[in-house]
Formats: structure tokens, C-alpha cells, sequence
């Protein structure tokens, strides 16, 4: 039988394992806090994306346009308005490398909102893509 504690000369017994409770302890706190934050820090505008066909995105740098439901513009996580929208939306493509646009719109918005801004991405000279939920009836070959 191993002994788990040692006596010193004074008759004092001193116990000779690591109590790894506290750590422990540390180490769950530390879990839940990064498994509450993590959703958090993804950011993004929360869009209820339309289905279609669609493929995954590479990881590129390239400027984001996101309209909500109720008409709000983003550029990148920033609200702008029609005017901001015109005037940042070529210094936002001179900024990035590519000339790639992603298109985030609502679902639920009207047609007419989101051609607008496809006109006006197209007249800034940016390539729009159209970001889309995949259609779950859809099987791709």
C-alpha cells in the first residue's frame, strides 16, 4: 500500500499528491464561459438568408453588402444609409483587393430594395454574388 502521507521530523504529517480540485474547477468555468462567448464573437448581421442553389464560399477577403428585413444597408457589419452607401461603396472596393461583392439580403425583402442595390454595386464596378441558405430539396451532382 502506498503511503499518502509523509512525516516530518517534527511529527507533522504533510500530504503528498496535488489536489487538482481547484484546477478542475478553473477549467469548467473557463468552458463555459468561451461556450457562451463563442456564438457571441462570430458578429455578423443576423439575415434570414433566402434557399437556392448555392455552393461554399472560399475564404476570401472581399467586401460584404448586407440588407436586413426592414431595409437597413451594412457594409461590413456598419450601418449606412442610401447617400453613406453611395459614396463608402467605392472607397469600400478600393480597400479590398478583389472586386468580389457578397449580397446578404433578407428573405422577407421586397425585390425592388434589393435590386437597387445590385444596381448600384454594378455601377461601382463590383462582381456581385448572391449569398443563399442551400435549398434542402435540392441534390447537387
Amino acid at each position: 500500500m502506498k503511503k499518502r502521507f509523509t512525516e516530518q521530523d517534527d511529527g507533522i504529517g504533510v500530504v503528498a499528491e496535488i489536489n487538482v480540485t481547484s484546477l478542475v474547477d478553473v477549467a469548467f468555468t473557463l468552458l463555459i464561459i468561451f461556450m457562451i462567448t463563442a456564438p457571441i464573437l462570430q458578429g455578423g448581421i443576423e439575415i434570414d438568408l433566402p434557399e437556392g442553389a448555392s455552393a461554399p464560399l472560399s475564404a476570401s477577403d472581399a467586401l460584404v453588402v448586407s440588407i436586413d428585413a426592414d431595409g437597413q444597408i451594412y457594409l461590413d457589419d456598419a450601418p449606412v444609409t442610401w447617400e453613406e452607401f453611395d459614396a463608402s461603396l467605392s472607397l469600400a472596393l478600393e480597400r479590398f483587393e478583389s472586386e468580389q461583392v457578397f449580397l446578404k439580403a433578407d428573405g422577407d425583402l421586397a425585390l425592388r430594395q434589393a435590386t437597387r442595390v445590385m444596381g448600384r454595386i454594378f455601377d461601382a464596378g463590383g462582381l456581385l454574388n448572391i449569398i443563399t441558405d442551400p435549398d434542402p430539396g435540392r441534390r447537387r451532382p
